[in-house]
């Protein structure tokens, strides 16, 4: 029997698609199927709405899947078994960036709105139905909280007083001259797993190596290798430009005068570093991408 894998269908899909790449699967999605292919014969691929993968998931339809946190509390905020879901991971990427989403209050800049207490029996737009209403129950704060088929932003003032959205950069927010006013929720995806499925030896193996791939792509994704050729009497200069990150590999070379220096470091440290290094004494520095890192 396969592991059935929910993959979540709309604005995560292709952030989704390229993480697995890079952990070392390859799915190939056909516009006209909600099954993608997958290059691992224990695994069957499903595409399913992220609103919806934590129900298939905790009714057995699904034996693991992945979906964003918010997704997953709306669906235990509904009474709806959430028992029955075992989180396995929590994969911090998104659909343009290796981030958290936020769900926030929002309201018109022009707006006397300025906290979530203004809003008192006002009406507030989202899709996030349950977890807005219980934000809300928090604060003592009486509103009426609609459902939105979309397009959620646009809707203050004329059809909604304020929206709870998710947002990345609130540039969408922004372009519709909106302020935020709170933050509701951060939400990133989790892969969760049935209860009964990761219960089941073969299913569990399965299901861990996916999450420990995945988790080895995103470790990578804002990382990179050096290797470089030091003199035996530069090593300690080398060494000490190098980030504390973890301690480099040191290898002797055939000409034993030279030893090779192998590390890992933030990409973003790249373009200080290398002129740095050579500055100590390194030659022969190279940059290679890295795909996964299992720790």
């Amino acid at each position: 029997m396969k592991l059935k894998l929910g993959i979540p269908k709309g604005s995560l899909q292709d952030a989704t698609v390229q993480l697995f790449a890079r952990a070392g699967f390859n799915i190939y999605v056909n516009m006209r199927s909600y099954f993608p292919t997958i290059d691992d014969p224990e695994i069957d691929c499903m595409l399913i709405r992220a609103q919806e993968m934590a129900r298939y998931v905790c009714d057995g339809v699904l034996d693991a899947g992945l979906t964003g946190q918010d997704w997953i509390l709306e669906h235990k905020l509904g009474g709806n078994g959430g028992h029955a879901i075992t989180p396995i991971a929590d994969l911090v990427y998104s659909k343009q960036s290796f981030g958290k989403v936020r769900w926030v209050l929002a309201a018109p800049e022009d707006s006397a709105f300025r906290t979530p207490q203004d809003l008192k029996n006002a009406t507030i737009a989202t899709e996030l139905v349950r977890v807005t209403k219980s934000y809300f129950d928090r604060l003592n704060v009486p509103v009426n909280v609609e459902f939105s088929w979309g397009a959620t932003e646009v809707k203050p003032p004329l059809l909604a007083d304020a929206i709870v959205d998710v947002t990345e950069t609130g540039s969408s927010l922004r372009a519709n001259n909106l302020r935020v006013i709170d933050t509701v929720l951060e939400s990133t995806p989790r892969f969760i797993a049935n209860r009964a499925s990761y219960a089941d030896a073969r299913m569990r193996s399965v299901i861990e190596r996916v999450a420990l791939l995945l988790r080895g792509a995103i470790t990578a994704a804002d990382r990179v290798g050096l290797m470089m050729n030091v003199p035996r009497a530069k090593l300690q200069a080398v060494v000490d430009v190098l980030p504390a990150l973890g301690k480099p590999t040191v290898s002797t070379l055939t000409d034993d005068r030279w030893v090779a220096v192998n590390t890992v470091i933030q990409e973003r440290l790249v373009k200080e570093l290398l002129p740095r290094l050579r500055e100590a004494g390194a030659r022969g520095i190279v940059e290679y991408p890295l795909s996964k890192i299992i720790e």
